[in-house]
This record gives structure tokens, sequence and C-alpha cells, in this order.
């Protein structure tokens, strides 16, 4: 295990994932696209809860293909409402949908969602030196520009 931060605790599945995943620059749109569907469900929980249904995610959201997500109907999103393997709100469920149509429309503007996001920074990531979790702001000026 590298060098790590104290937030993944003993928990393995939260040490993996920032060991492998965590500040790790991203290209590929559709592991893009599970990030935000992932985000957007962490709203208001732990990421560890997410993590840990990740998987199930995965399954219930067509892996992750925003252009699927993107056609979900009412009888898709009722069936994702009663999966007891992902979180169950409704206005997230609905927010998936509404952030897969939005990331479609990006790509048609930008041809890809990366080439959209990363030229905030001009292809470079962000290096932040916080020391501890209470250091981290809840928002910046980019993230408000996004």
């Amino acid at each position: 295990m590298k060098k790590s931060c104290s937030w993944p605790t003993n928990d393995l599945l939260m040490i993996k994932y920032h060991d492998k995943e965590w500040g790790v620059p991203v290209h590929n749109d559709k592991k893009l696209f599970e990030f935000l569907l992932l985000e957007g469900m962490q709203a208001g929980l732990s990421w560890r809860t997410v993590l840990y249904k990740r998987e199930n995610f995965r399954k219930a959201f067509d892996n992750f293909d925003f252009n699927k997500i993107a056609k979900y109907n009412k009888r898709k999103i009722n069936s994702l409402l009663k999966d007891e393997g992902i979180i169950r709100n409704k206005l997230k469920v609905e927010s998936a949908v509404t952030n897969a149509k939005a990331f479609l429309n990006v790509r048609k503007e930008f041809g890809t969602f990366n080439k959209y996001i990363w030229s905030f920074v001009n292809g470079k990531p962000i290096q932040n030196k916080f020391k501890s979790l209470k250091e981290i702001p809840a928002s910046t000026e980019l993230s408000d520009l996004i």
C-alpha cells in the first residue's frame, strides 16, 4: 500500500479506491460519466456507501452507458427505484437520466466530454496541498464555473 491519506481508514475497498483511482486523471468519457453518476448519488452520503454499491450501480445502470441511460423512461426509472442494491432516491435516479442527456449534448458540441471538462484546466490536473479534510473547500471558483 502506498502512503495514504487519513480518510480511507482500514477499509480495504476505500484503500483500493484511494491507491488505484483517487486523484488519477481520467480521460475516458465512459469512466467520466461513471464518476459523474456516482458523485451525484453520493450527495449527502458517504463515498464509502457509494463504493460498496458501485457494482450494483454498474448492473442497474447498464454499465454506465450514457447513451442507454439518456433513453430511460418512467418504467425503467420505477424499476430502479425498487432496486435495493442502489441508492433509491427518486431525484438522484432522475438526475442520472438528466445528466446522461446533458452529457450527450456536451459531447455533441465538444466532440467528447473529456475535451470539455479538461479544457477548464488546460488539460493539467490541479495539485492541491491540503493537509487535512477540514482544509478542503466545499466549492471553488472553478467548481462554480463548471
